[in-house]
């Protein structure tokens, strides 16, 4: 599988009650696929896998692919602490049918490079599925390094793409020059042009739940078109969005923005909480410009 474009981790709208919506998150779906998005991932950071239990993860997964069918890959995600849930995870992936499968290092238990290596390779002969790496060492506390990918790409050929979240330079040089199997994804969204200037063909946003042509239009300035000048202008208007959604409310922002776009995103569970209405105007007026300024670049002839 070849991991190219829009990757969107999409959001768990919850009812009043806090529990899932499946029928607004069939309308989120609908909407990243009529968007032109090129594959979905549930069971992502975004999607506050943290916050649900097995029984819900696994339904959510499945209803997914219920609804998205074969018309985009479907990538579900298997983070947990124990290894023991990341391999029930992709068991329920592989029982679905999904493209491929999110693979992170497990958080709070800070395994070493060998360590993290054994887990992944466990979680990937359990799903024998294409995997992107989880590389998020802001969340996990350690980081996938040399050591890490020696040894899952000597031992599978399933490794093959990795959402890349160290906001480390270093990181991306070493993956590109170092690592030309496993495709690389842009996982820190103000280093995206950064990402497509070293190769990246495709980039996980969590913005594109609520403007997802928006995120399209860089990637295909950048990736397709390599037209780096258009790309850097593109870049430049949805900087202070990316500023905004780094401001301490990342969740809370991006299910705002769904709200925004005419989607039922509903709350988070706690313990985070959702953004006040002073944020929620300033969100709307960061997103007016944002959509004003790439219509316009988007727009402009060659």
């Amino acid at each position: 599988m070849k991991f190219e474009g829009i990757y969107t981790p999409a959001i768990t709208p919850l009812t009043t009650n806090e529990d899932i919506d499946n029928a607004a998150f069939a309308q989120v779906l609908e909407s990243l696929i009529d968007a032109g998005v090129h594959g979905i991932i549930i069971g992502g950071s975004t999607g506050e896998y943290y916050a649900h239990t097995t029984a819900e993860r696994l339904a959510l997964a499945a209803y997914a692919k219920e609804v998205i069918g074969t018309r985009v890959p479907l990538i579900v995600g298997t983070g947990a602490v124990r290894t023991e849930d990341s391999v029930e995870y992709a068991k329920g992936a592989k029982a679905i049918k999904a493209d491929a499968i999110l693979v992170g290092s497990p958080p709070y238990a800070l395994p070493t490079e060998a360590e993290n290596a054994i887990h992944a390779l466990t979680v990937d002969k359990a799903a024998d599925l294409p995997i992107m790496l989880y590389n998020y060492p802001g969340r996990m506390s350690v980081s996938m390094g040399r050591e890490f990918f020696r040894t899952v790409s000597a031992a599978s050929s399933n490794f093959v793409a990795i959402k890349e979240s160290s906001g480390q330079m270093a990181q991306l040089h070493m993956l590109a020059t170092e690592f030309p199997n496993i495709d690389i994804s842009c996982g820190w969204d103000d280093q995206a042009l950064e990402f497509f200037a070293w190769g990246a063909r495709s980039w996980v946003c969590a913005g594109s739940n609520f403007i997802p042509r928006e995120h399209i239009a860089l990637y295909e300035a950048c990736a397709i078109e390599k037209d780096f000048d258009k790309g850097r202008r593109i870049m430049a208007a949805m900087m202070p969005l990316m500023d905004f959604l780094e401001g301490g409310k990342f969740v809370q922002s991006i299910k705002a923005g769904c709200e925004l776009a005419g989607l039922r995103a509903g709350g988070v569970r706690a313990p985070l909480q959702g953004l006040d209405d002073d944020e929620k105007a300033r969100l709307q007026a960061v997103v007016a410009k944002l959509k004003q300024d790439v219509a316009t670049i988007a727009g402009e002839k060659a």
